[in-house]
């Protein structure tokens, strides 16, 4: 299939609000696409390279190279090239990538190069969401559309089901059954403003400690053990600990949905950076265990012996784990059975959890389904939103819905030097109001635009909501905002009332 295709369909689906007629525009390129390439063209549309980023910066991007006449390049000569690129390294690695791209863009008509430009740097925000490309292709294969959102839950990867069922039909959903030593997509929570509204949105219930760690799901068959992230990459040998655990439990075949921490001398948890450092490509696995001890605790079983659980209640699911998992690994609960009466319980559990450290509260519906790689109304996460006032560095111009607009922002806070230190970027929670009035603001405050960013005047401040910070070396201030998203603009505050780096610290380390 001809990138030209999938460029074109991307921009159609940005530029369309209607969810029915984005399925449609879907189906359609589906449809016509070769079953060997389905996986790649769903990977594309949702702005995921299957090599993973190749470490290609803006600069190299932004070569000027003429582009084709005719759209000839197609979406196999594309991964062809990604591939070449994330394997040169060593010695002159950039001149050859470079050598590479710019043969990747030469082939590329304009169009394309702009398609290709957002995909090989991230940018590809307003192509096709997950579930709207599932849809697409229940459409395009003929199937319910539930039946293949199962599918995709229990292989955990919807481009190659839909490989699968693009090429196979109906009869090839039968193949995709929970299997331990396969990892499925995570069930993941919404979000509640308060803990008296989770209560009120779900009735009983039970609350449990949110813990600010790695997601993992451990796999155990017989003396094999497997620990898997969130997005299903295997990171067993770099938490022993963790298979450690699942062999000593009575149980010789599970799977289990938990979250790793580590904790302080005095027992508080340890900040989230420092968790995630465990799992790196690169550490020493017995030196950090020293260092840096890791503990799990489980909150869910999807599956014990012969029993597949995810479709019993929260209620059942956790009767099993009680019996498979110590208390002293489970993650910490209360059973709310009558909001009504037990509502200052919660209200106190929920205190004490961030008391002890931790993020704040799920709240799950007691009668509820493990529904795998969703974000559903009956998980429930409340937690306290932290907020700053920053000032705009620069902006970076939008893509699909929003090309001819300043999206994404660099935002800085108040150095001791008397500048700004920069603390990460964000494009979320902007509305298409707040996205024309801050390109006519920015405008007005630019000193430069490359094509891709904008640099502007100190001036502008905007309220920030985020979730916390984690160390980063990209910045100079040494940490990043985790999470962050735009609650407003705020043109009545000066630049010099914006919040310093001093301010920054001390929050996350009052937290």
């Amino acid at each position: 299939m001809l990138l030209a295709d999938v460029a074109r369909v991307s921009g159609e689906v940005a530029e369309t609000s209607a969810r029915s007629r984005k399925t449609a525009l879907l189906a359609e390129l589906f449809a016509a696409a070769p079953p060997e390439e389905a996986a790649l063209v769903i990977s594309y549309l949702a702005g995921r390279l299957p090599q993973g980023r190749p470490g290609i910066g803006w600069r190299a991007l932004g070569q000027d190279v003429p582009p084709a006449h005719e759209p000839t390049l197609t979406v196999r000569a594309v991964d062809d090239a990604v591939t070449e690129l994330a394997a040169v390294v060593g010695a002159g690695s950039q001149a050859g990538r470079r050598r590479v791209l710019e043969s990747l863009l030469g082939a590329a008509t304009e169009a394309e190069q702009r398609f290709l430009r957002s995909l090989l740097s991230g940018e590809v925000r307003q192509g096709a969401l997950d579930a709207v490309a599932l849809e697409g292709v229940a459409a395009a294969a003929g199937v319910p559309a539930a039946e293949l959102r199962r599918a995709v839950m229990l292989d955990g990867s919807l481009p190659r089901v839909a490989a699968a069922v693009l090429s196979g039909g109906a009869a090839a959903l039968g193949g995709f059954t929970l299997r331990v030593g396969q990892p499925v997509q995570p069930m993941l929570a919404g979000t509640a403003k308060s803990v008296g509204e989770a209560l009120a949105a779900l009735g009983p219930c039970a609350v449990e400690e949110k813990l600010d760690g790695i997601r993992v799901q451990v796999h155990r068959e017989g003396d094999e053990v497997r620990v898997y992230t969130r997005s299903l990459d295997e990171i067993t040998d770099r938490l022993p600990e963790v298979a450690e655990l699942a062999r000593s439990l009575p149980g010789e075949r599970f799977i289990l949905d938990g979250e790793v921490i580590g904790r302080t001398a005095d027992g508080r948890p340890v900040p989230f950076q420092e968790i995630a450092s465990r799992v790196g490509s690169r550490i020493d696995v017995e030196a950090a265990r020293r260092t840096l001890p890791v503990a799990a605790y489980f909150f869910d079983v999807l599956a014990a012996g012969s029993d597949v659980l995810l479709d019993l209640p929260v209620r059942e699911r956790y009767g099993a784990l009680a019996a498979l998992v110590p208390e002293s690994a489970r993650v910490r609960r209360l059973v709310v059975e009558d909001p009504a009466a037990q509502g200052a319980d919660a209200e106190e559990f929920s205190a004490e959890t961030l008391r002890r450290g931790h993020e704040g509260v799920v709240v799950k519906s007691l009668g509820s389904a493990y529904a795998a790689g969703r974000r559903g109304k009956n998980w429930l996460k409340v937690k306290p939103v932290h907020t700053l006032d920053l000032v705009v560095l620069a902006a970076e111009w939008g893509h699909g819905r929003r090309t001819g607009l300043l999206s994404n922002l660099h935002l800085g806070a108040r150095a001791a030097d008397g500048g700004y230190a920069m603390l990460g970027k964000t494009f979320k929670g902007l509305t298409d109001e707040m996205l024309r009035w801050q390109t006519r603001a920015l405008g007005a405050l630019a000193t430069s635009d490359d094509g891709f960013t904008v640099r502007v005047r100190p001036e502008l401040v905007v309220e920030i909501a985020y979730d916390g910070l984690q160390r980063s070396s990209r910045y100079p201030a040494g940490v990043a905002l985790r999470f962050a998203r735009v609650l407003r603009h705020r043109p009545d505050k000066t630049a010099e009332q914006a919040d310093t780096v001093e301010t920054v610290l001390a929050g996350a380390n009052a937290g």
